[in-house]
């Protein structure tokens, strides 16, 4: 390690701010050797697991060189889930929050006519899922014209889930000049391929395998009949009394059926699989990674959309067949420097998957017996106790950044052909307040939302109650989510 800082680096001040306010203190290894280059705008190939901080190496120096008055988008990110889109656009726009960097996120299952209003505002970076983001290219309601970074995100997983057609067809409608990064934690061929054609001399930063057989991490197996793993199950859980525990699952149908036994069984839980209705599978995100329940159960697509540091214990209910998943599911544990498990089930039919997943990340992972009835005696007042305690809810890992800023809730918006011109010329003409002290507007149809940074949102409020805008007398009160 260099002993480098953030602060070493020429990064704008807000910038700096907001990862002081976001707890960033020391870089990861990842970000200690991508930050550099991407800032001298280097095309990047970056091979790393996840929870290595990776989207942290590539967020910043997007959020440093993004021009704030650019209106139409700069920088697009394919991910290849609507959760890891969601995540990565609240991490960009957590960043650059304080420099008023617009993030917005596009994916399927959500009205394609909010997106595209969406679009029609200042938008500096745009995350979406291919489909998504080529349905919007191929209609016009996304501009490419002034894209200078595209970033492919976990591009492994979009050639095993059949994107990279679209993403190549992406590719060659942006402008060449362009800057581009991909993220992937394993690289087969099609990958080497796609580098390859639409990429300048990438420098290829290869990551030690740290996130698959962390330090951290402990792997253990156990052989079970299939008629027998919920008994097994509970068995482990009793005795290993996570704080927090993904339970992954092949099928969105297992997902079903393993949640409502254990719901049954009383046992703090919850479920994600992409059956269920998008505000829904966000709605359960935001609230495991709050802690309000313990368990998820989910089928892989949770595995690329989950950014929590207290995952204490990961459970592949089904052995994921394909080998790659091991990595990404077992990675949700071991991070930021915690310790974490991760146990595998396997029956007597599939004692193969489990000798190519070893001989794939070159490492033997323990066979475990099964707890023994006076293990399960001795853990069970222990496990009763945290099961019908209640939660200590987690606080989001923007608060104390948001501690500084107050978003505002206004009841008019294009409908009363508002403009956020209108907006920061009233309030920057305010006693004690400049045009530095408004963060992100964001401007719907009959509703706006600004932001206030610098401790000026009370002054704001009260002064705002009491004046006109365009005319108009509009009602202002506090925004309590603090829309992101």
């Amino acid at each position: 390690m260099d002993g480098r800082t953030f602060k070493d680096y020429e990064l704008n001040d807000n910038i700096l701010k907001a990862l002081k306010g976001l707890g960033y203190e020391q870089l990861t290894e990842v970000q200690r050797r991508v930050i550099p280059l991407a800032l001298d705008k280097h095309d990047l190939i970056v091979r790393s697991q996840t929870g290595s901080g990776k989207t942290a190496a590539y967020g910043i120096p997007i959020c440093e060189m993004v021009d704030w008055l650019e209106n139409k988008p700069q920088v697009l990110i394919l991910t290849p889930t609507r959760e890891l889109a969601v995540q990565v656009k609240e991490d960009i726009t957590n960043i650059g929050r304080l420099k008023r960097i617009k993030a917005i996120a596009l994916f399927g299952k959500q009205p394609f006519s909010i997106q595209k209003n969406e679009l029609k505002q200042k938008n500096h970076v745009v995350v979406g899922t291919p489909g998504r983001i080529f349905d919007h290219i191929e209609r016009g309601t996304l501009s490419l014209t002034q894209i200078k970074c595209l970033v492919i995100d976990e591009a492994d997983e979009m050639l095993n889930m059949g994107f990279i057609d679209q993403v190549t067809s992406i590719i060659r409608q942006l402008r060449e000049d362009r800057m581009t990064i991909l993220c992937s934690a394993t690289f087969p061929e099609a990958i080497k391929d796609l580098s390859a054609r639409f990429m300048k001399n990438p420098i290829d930063i290869e990551m030690k395998a740290t996130g698959i057989m962390a330090d951290k991490i402990e792997h253990f197996q156990y052989r079970v009949e299939e008629e027998e793993k919920l008994s097994l199950l509970v068995k482990v859980t009793i005795t290993y009394n996570p704080d927090s525990c993904i339970i992954f699952c092949q099928t969105k149908d297992r997902v079903d059926d393993v949640f409502q036994k254990l719901r049954r069984l009383n046992y703090p839980c919850n479920k994600i699989h992409g059956g269920m209705e998008q505000e829904d599978r966000l709605d359960v995100m935001k609230d495991f990674k709050r802690s309000k329940f313990r368990y998820l159960v989910a089928t892989d697509v949770a595995a690329r959309g989950i950014d929590i540091d207290n995952i204490s214990l990961i459970i592949n209910y089904d052995i994921p067949i394909r080998k790659e998943n091991y990595i990404h599911r077992t990675g949700r544990t071991g991070r930021a420097g915690l310790e974490g498990k991760a146990i595998t089930f396997v029956t007597s039919k599939q004692e193969y998957y489990m000798k190519n997943i070893m001989e794939y990340i070159s490492y033997d992972i323990h066979l475990q017996k099964a707890p023994t009835d006076e293990e399960i005696v001795n853990c069970r007042a222990a496990f009763e106790t945290k099961r019908i305690e209640e939660p200590v809810f987690k606080s989001p890992k923007n608060e104390q950044l948001n501690k500084t800023i107050m978003t505002l809730y206004i009841n008019g918006g294009k409908k009363k052909k508002l403009r956020a011109t209108n907006f920061v010329g009233v309030i920057s003409n305010l006693e004690g307040v400049t045009a530095e002290d408004i963060g992100i507007i964001r401007i719907y149809d009959t509703h706006t939302y600004i932001d206030i940074l610098n401790n000026k949102g009370p002054r704001v409020l009260m002064a705002l109650k009491n004046i006109t805008i365009c005319g108009r007398k509009l009602k202002v009160s506090e925004d309590k989510k603090g829309q992101l």
